[in-house]
């Protein structure tokens, strides 16, 4: 149930960040109120993960997925450079992402 946790948390992540664009530096009410409730709830997801992940791949694997999402979002909503090298280290977040995974107990 902790990566269940960890990857709805890492989701959340990537939806926060989004939100947060979309509230313009906090200046449109609505999308700063909904930027910090997905904050909270992706955080307390995460406490919850912690509760028997490791640390270093919990923290690593949420705000990988949270990055990796949000360069997806990036370039598919907000019209971001999907430029060889993005791609590139993007995939590499991915692999990193999947690798913690499955070398942890």
């Amino acid at each position: 149930m902790a990566w269940v946790y960890l990857i709805v948390a890492g989701g959340l992540e990537t939806l926060w960040a989004t939100t947060m664009q979309l509230s313009e530096g906090f200046t449109k009410l609505g999308y700063s109120l909904l930027t910090l409730g997905v904050m909270a709830a992706s955080v307390l997801l995460l406490a919850q993960a912690m509760k028997s992940l490791p640390m270093g791949t919990a923290y690593a694997v949420w705000t990988g997925i949270g990055a990796l999402g949000a360069v997806i979002v990036g370039i598919v909503f907000f019209k971001e450079p999907a430029s060889a090298g993005r791609i590139f280290f993007a995939t590499l977040l991915l692999v990193g992402i999947v690798g913690l995974k499955a070398t942890s107990h």
